[in-house]
């Protein structure tokens, strides 16, 4: 795996497979060795490979003892996901630090004892409050359109220990709204995060897993050790596609989280489309947020970002 993560990653030196294997014993199923250079490995084109992967991943490095998921649901990748959680904790490290903003923040009687994290579209997985909460002990409302997704991801805090005290599952019962029926009166988050649906349809999804398939085919033990921090399977309808796509779907945040500048500190979502960045940026300065930052992360061979905004630091607008 290529170091580039971020710095503070536990994947950073790559995949022990004997390590895993012994304290996950199904994944020994699936290790086979890479031809080219007889390093162990698996099948990232095998779903049920990429699983066992996960569940020894969270087990040996986050204390997971208990963690499934559906058939045909999204399975994360575990070093790309926690990025975006490092990411983030720098985020709000930078904003403590900073004199200006700390002023500004003191006066608003904001604290910092206890990180309060709202994870929109949290997925059966419910991986983004896990990561969170074992890596940094933030707390977590964790919300969803998919009553099963819900489900599955309060089976999964209950089944660990310390979790169900610092994640909460929120069905989110109007597909038309992001934060609205999910964000309380008298609620304070330091940050929100999420992971939109990328696609505008149905059919462009199928065609992108289709494209991704046939590339990861192409040359599989070749190819795995680029492939392997970016891969997702499966993945329902609200998990895939929004009309739209993720262009619209951000744009429709933006405007919803107006409604609680005061209520949050720093707003992000992740952006998968650099083309769509001109135009989330125009969207937010029609919704006279007070600062942006565009924050990239380099991820294997693949460059990804967030954009994150804020109402509450009343400075000049600024990326980065």
């Amino acid at each position: 795996m290529s170091t580039s993560l971020h710095p503070k990653s536990r994947h950073n030196k790559g995949y022990d497979f004997s390590q895993l294997s012994s304290i996950h014993p199904p994944l020994n199923a699936f290790i086979i060795k890479n031809k080219f250079n007889n390093q162990s490995t698996i099948d990232f084109s095998n779903s049920d490979a990429v699983l066992a992967l996960n569940y020894a991943l969270l087990k040996n490095d986050y204390h997971i003892e208990h963690w499934s998921i559906p058939k045909g649901y999204l399975c994360p990748p575990i070093p790309g996901r926690v990025d975006y959680i490092h990411y983030l904790a720098d985020l709000l490290e930078q904003t403590i630090k900073n004199k200006a903003t700390k002023s500004i923040l003191s006066q608003q009687n904001i604290k910092y004892d206890d990180i309060c994290v709202l994870d929109i579209g949290t997925g059966a997985s419910c991986i983004y409050p896990i990561l969170g909460q074992r890596v940094y002990q933030w707390k977590f409302v964790a919300s969803d359109i998919d009553e099963k997704s819900i489900k599955v991801a309060n089976e999964i805090i209950k089944s660990n220990q310390g979790l169900s005290s610092m994640i909460e599952c929120r069905l989110q019962t109007d597909a038309n709204h992001i934060f609205n029926n999910i964000i309380k009166p008298n609620e304070f988050y330091h940050l929100t995060l999420c992971n939109p649906p990328f696609h505008k349809s149905l059919n462009e999804a199928q065609q992108g897993s289709n494209r991704k398939w046939q590339n990861l085919n192409k040359n599989k033990l070749a190819n795995e050790s680029k492939n392997k921090s970016n891969l997702n399977f499966g993945g329902q309808k609200a998990e895939l596609w929004c009309k739209g796509g993720e262009l619209a779907f951000i744009q429709k945040m933006i405007k919803e989280s107006s409604q609680y500048q005061h209520q949050v500190l720093w707003f992000t979502c992740l952006v998968s489309k650099k083309d769509n960045i001109r135009a989330i940026k125009l969207a937010l300065k029609k919704a006279k947020v007070s600062e942006i930052h565009i924050i990239k992360m380099a991820q294997g061979h693949k460059i990804s970002r967030f954009i994150a905004w804020t109402f509450l630091l009343k400075g000049s607008i600024s990326s980065s």
